[in-house]
């Protein structure tokens, strides 16, 4: 698999990790059948997509940028389907979020 393969699929493992949170929501506390089932497969198919990332770019970098981008697509989708606005400070800790994700893509290599 080349190195574009690998992120392509830490695209989709980022995808299928906003769509498990946003089913976790919608859950209620896995006491609605169907988002919670939604729930699981997102969650368990993002894991999978996240073993094959692994096969060519180093685990911490993996998950430092899944999490990353997965926080960040996290809110957005808060923001837009829940009205989750953020404060200030939230808004400040996810600049340093994506800040940290760059640097560890960009200048964590060398």
């Amino acid at each position: 698999m080349s190195l574009a393969t690998s992120y392509l699929f830490l695209g989709i493992a980022v995808f299928l990790g906003v769509t498990s949170n946003s089913f976790a929501k919608s859950a209620e506390g896995f006491t609605l059948i169907v988002p919670s089932i939604i729930t699981a497969i997102t969650i368990v198919l993002c894991m999978y997509a996240l073993s094959l990332v692994m096969k060519n770019i180093p685990m911490g970098i993996t998950y430092a940028s899944f999490a990353g981008l997965t926080i960040i697509a996290t809110v957005i989708v808060g923001v837009v389907k829940y009205n989750q606005v953020p404060n200030l400070y939230s808004i400040i800790g996810l600049i340093l979020i994506v800040i940290g994700v760059l640097m560890v893509n960009l200048l964590g290599k060398q």
